[in-house]
């Protein structure tokens, strides 16, 4: 394969999103008196009730879950002599009336619900206005099951695949899903919806997934890679092989991402210096047609991370395959020395990847999922198995120098009942602090969160996809 650099770079627009406030909010409205003008005999339209979405989802003993905007209106009256309560629920096992709390005054109002148990139901919200006159609508909600560390506990709504995610300040992090060519700017600190989303795929001019799967910061560029493995049939898929650049600009919710270049060559590149070196990772038999990635001598990439204090090298962390490719094998990591010549937007066709000596890692027989840098040089390093999709198998945090022949230290084992697979860390704090605490990320695409047998990623409404990202003390 040629390895063919992008035009020059171009802005993404982002799509800026109300559909979910962010913020537990609690009370309770007030019956509101009527107005001097609701004199006897006033003519009062029919009272009107939209919601910002008709979709929500909650958990069991979740700290801070997502609302929904209301909007109210009737002509002939003020909107703070209405009032919005629950009337309704076709399954109060679920969440009942009595979990719906409205509060705020005037035409907007939030809604906020409280997760009984696991489920679905549809819960039937009324605005009772002036003249007796009413209207109702009907809010969706679907309710995750109880997790261990709630009260560390946000929930990522309207994907489900998270599969990297980078802070870029003021609070905010952007996250890639694997199922999807969308980035999605999140608050660290709530759940609830994204609130601005870009469409890299366009930019790219992919027709399929990527299969983002890793990212790395250095300055305002994001390096972004898909998994460069052949898909779960086997089959080799070109736009799985890129990697890409975006360009950040401003932060917090302000932040701004621009598509920079991109190159498809690395795959190829890995592939012939392996076999320059005497096929001792094995990538050649590991992307050949038919091969699946995710076995143990497979190929699939997981993990970016740049080397201490450079810019140009980058550490290419491997799910598939471990050294050597049997169980209690090492964990890899092949160094790329000039990763920033590869994804220029403009650029020569005969720049191709070169790459370090291979790192081999003790990570106790898992592979890496996700490898991160702090300014101080410290890393933390996701681990889990090669195989599991979700929590089937352990998941880790391990600590590490980054220096080749420097062994990780294991911070803490993962917890691994709950749905959801260990996928991402945002950030690394000090690592010598105490109370330090790292945010890692689940994919829960192939979690059924709300027990009627449905994979996250096919559920049919947005709002009820769902990633957990959890914060996880390092120092006891």
């Amino acid at each position: 394969m040629v390895p063919s650099p992008t035009a020059s770079p171009r802005r993404l627009r982002p799509v800026r999103h109300a559909a979910a406030a962010l913020t537990l909010v609690a009370g309770a409205v007030a019956m509101s008196a009527l107005p001097a003008c609701a004199a006897a005999g006033a003519d009062y339209g029919t009272p009107t009730i939209e919601l910002s979405a008709a979709y929500l989802s909650g958990a069991v003993g979740a700290t801070g879950d997502p609302t929904v905007t209301v909007k109210v209106g009737q002509s002939g009256a003020d909107a703070g002599a209405l009032t919005v309560s629950a009337t309704a629920t076709t399954h109060g096992s679920v969440a009942g009336t009595g979990d719906v709390t409205v509060t705020g005054t005037g035409a907007t109002r939030e809604v906020a619900v409280r997760a009984r148990g696991k489920g679905y139901t549809d819960l039937t919200l009324e605005v009772h206005g002036l003249g007796g006159e009413t209207a109702t609508t009907t809010l969706h909600y679907a309710a995750s099951g109880a997790v261990q560390n709630a009260a560390d506990t946000r929930y990522l709504t309207g994907s489900s695949d998270s599969s990297a995610a980078v802070d870029v300040g003021g609070g905010y992090l952007v996250v890639a899903d694997d199922e999807s060519n969308v980035l999605r700017l999140y608050r660290r600190d709530a759940s609830g919806a994204p609130v601005r989303t870009w469409d890299v795929g366009s930019g790219l001019d992919v027709d399929k997934e990527i299969d983002i799967e890793a990212a790395a910061r250095v300055g305002d560029t994001i390096y972004w890679t898909g998994s460069l493995g052949n898909n779960k049939d086997g089959e080799p898929k070109e736009d799985r092989f890129t990697l890409f650049t975006t360009t950040v600009s401003g932060s917090g919710a302000d932040t701004e991402l621009e598509v920079g270049g991109s190159y498809q060559g690395l795959r190829d590149d890995l592939v012939a210096w392996d076999k320059a070196n005497g096929d001792r990772l094995g990538f050649a038999e590991g992307t050949a047609d038919g091969q699946v990635p995710k076995q143990i001598d497979g190929f699939n990439v997981e993990g970016l991370e740049f080397a201490p204090g450079s810019g140009s090298t980058a550490y290419i962390g491997f799910r598939a395959p471990l050294v050597p490719p049997a169980d209690g094998g090492a964990a890899l990591l092949v160094p790329v020395t000039n990763i920033d010549r590869l994804a220029r937007s403009v650029g020569s066709e005969d720049t191709h990847a070169t790459f370090g000596d291979p790192i081999t890692l003790d990570l106790g027989g898992l592979s890496v999922r996700d490898i991160r840098r702090n300014d101080k040089g410290q890393y933390l390093i996701v681990a889990g198995s090669w195989a599991a999709e979700d929590n089937s198998a352990p998941y880790a945090l391990y600590s590490w120098d980054g220096v080749a022949g420097h062994q990780p230290v294991k911070r803490l084992d993962l917890p691994t009942a709950d749905p959801g697979g260990w996928e991402s860390v945002v950030d690394v704090p000090d690592l010598s602090a105490p109370g330090a605490q790292a945010q890692v990320i689940t994919d829960s695409g192939s979690a059924d969160l709300y027990g009627d047998g449905t994979e996250a990623k096919d559920l049919e409404h947005e709002e009820w996809r769902k990633s957990r990202s959890v914060r996880f003390s390092l120092n006891s």
